[in-house]
């Protein structure tokens, strides 16, 4: 079970930093009404591996690996869970712009972007992928027994 339970793990953050890509692809050309629904739809898919990372990595500190007295007193694992929460609260700002992109969509329109507001987007986006090169730094920091207090 430990096996499969990390194979899930690894599996949901490839499919995060792969939705991240996209994201930032799709954000450097121009936003016509097929892009912004494409937007909307690797957010989904970006908030949906978030939340496999988080169950299953709760899992795995609390179940199926050494368990919480060991996670807890280690400095990279600390780092790592910071450093994710700080890419969740920056991902915030785009999943919302994205979802209030959603009734003029339905509606067959295409919502006004400033140029500025793009330009936010865009670098929220390569934020939130420089955040997660450190959350993998940290764990092959701590998967090597290093940061232990």
């Amino acid at each position: 079970m430990n096996a499969l339970a990390a194979f899930i793990h690894h599996l949901a953050a490839f499919l995060l930093v792969s939705t991240l890509v996209v994201e930032a692809a799709l954000l450097n050309g121009a936003l016509d009404r097929e892009r912004m629904r494409q937007l909307q739809r690797t957010d989904l898919w970006y908030g949906l591996a978030a939340g496999v990372i988080v169950l299953v990595g709760l899992a795995r500190v609390f179940w199926f690996e050494k368990g919480p007295s060991y996670y807890g007193h280690n400095v990279f694992f600390m780092a790592k869970m910071t450093l994710f929460g700080a890419v969740g609260l920056l991902s915030a700002y785009p999943t919302v712009v994205f979802l209030r992109w959603g009734k003029r969509l339905r509606q067959g329109e295409c919502p006004e972007v400033a140029p500025d507001q793009l330009l936010r987007l865009r670098r929220v986006v390569r934020a939130e992928l420089a955040g997660l090169v450190g959350v993998l730094f940290c764990a092959a920091m701590m998967a090597k027994g290093y940061g232990m207090l």
